[in-house]
């Protein structure tokens, strides 16, 4: 078929308006083939060469001809209609092995095919793990199968606890963080000062002017939490009105009531979400690198916090911090206040 000024169709020339109106809606793919025919009509109908040119098998160009009829172009539309079988392959499964496993299954009925495919061959039944998992089905989708529904069992005298927080509360996304001291995140990594002893490092960052508190503990309790609100009093020359912090059960307790004490919201992040809390994360990968890559490891406990308070002393008064625009915290916190 050409698609020029004029175009024969049942043996007559249409131009125009009258043309396209008898040409039929197709599909790309039916495009496709009446473009097969086209070609084999005009070059001596030689199928062989048809299927070279186009790249096709001459089964699939057969099966498309026989199917053709010029004066109905829609047969070269794919077949939308079901290929189901008119007749269905029945089942072969002797039905009182099908029984069987019905009532094998609603005797145990957290039991898999496997397990039960292991009992019907144990009492002499040859069949497969496949058949009896086919039969299962079957059964379900006939509603022939009785099976209490599926459902989370509580062992006996436990008590689900209550994930309320007596003061803790999640953060709202709309809560503004405009001024130093809006919120504050604190989180805990583990230290090692020498083989086989472990230290907990608490630390604090603002996240507005980036001040940054840090203690260390040898126990990682809500008692031992405390602490860092002190030395974030000590040490940030302004109030704080959020704190935001993980799960932890450092964090809970004492703690929480410690913050409620002071006057201090308190945030709990969702479970396994750390980069909800990315800004103390960083911070803590700067101890590491700035600190403990970099300076001897003190031996006490004293020596320990006496080495973070000093560098908390650098990091708020004497380091540039690129996002500040290469001010220190302490800079940036100046540039806040009213004049």
């Amino acid at each position: 078929m050409r698609y020029g000024i004029s175009m024969k169709i049942y043996g007559h020339i249409l131009p125009g308006a009258q043309r396209i109106s008898r040409i039929p809606v197709l599909s790309k793919e039916a495009k496709r083939r009446l473009a097969w025919m086209d070609w084999y009509e005009q070059h001596g109908r030689n199928a062989r060469l048809t299927c070279r040119h186009f790249g096709i098998s001459a089964d699939t160009f057969y099966r498309w001809k026989r199917r053709y009829n010029p004066k109905h172009l829609e047969t070269l539309e794919d077949d939308r209609s079901s290929r189901t079988p008119q007749v269905l392959r029945q089942p072969e499964t002797d039905p009182i092995l099908v029984k069987r496993i019905a009532e094998l299954r609603e005797e145990h009925p957290r039991w898999g095919k496997k397990k039960l495919w292991k009992l019907v061959d144990t009492e002499g039944w040859v069949t497969s793990v496949s058949t009896t998992g086919r039969t299962l089905a079957r059964l379900r989708s006939h509603g022939l199968l009785h099976e209490p529904a599926v459902v989370t069992a509580r062992l006996a005298g436990y008590k689900r606890r209550s994930k309320k927080r007596p003061y803790a509360v999640p953060k709202p996304w709309q809560y503004p963080v405009n001024n130093p001291g809006d919120l504050v995140q604190i989180d805990t990594v583990h230290v090692y000062p020498v083989p086989g002893q472990r230290r907990y490092q608490f630390t604090a960052v603002d996240c507005k002017a980036k001040h940054t508190a840090r203690i260390a503990s040898t126990t990682i309790t809500a008692k031992s939490a405390i602490r860092i609100l002190d030395a974030i009093a000590e040490r940030f020359p302004y109030p704080i009105k959020a704190i935001q912090i993980d799960g932890g059960s450092e964090f809970k307790s004492v703690f929480e009531l410690e913050c409620q004490k002071r006057g201090i919201i308190l945030f709990v992040l969702p479970i396994k979400s750390p980069k909800l809390n990315g800004m103390v994360e960083r911070m803590q990968r700067t101890s590491r690198e700035e600190i403990y890559d970099l300076k001897p490891m003190p031996l006490t406990l004293q020596e320990h916090n006496q080495l973070l308070q000093e560098q908390d002393y650098i990091y708020n008064y004497v380091r540039p911090h690129d996002s500040l625009n290469l001010l220190t915290p302490n800079e940036y916190y100046l540039t806040t206040l009213p004049n």
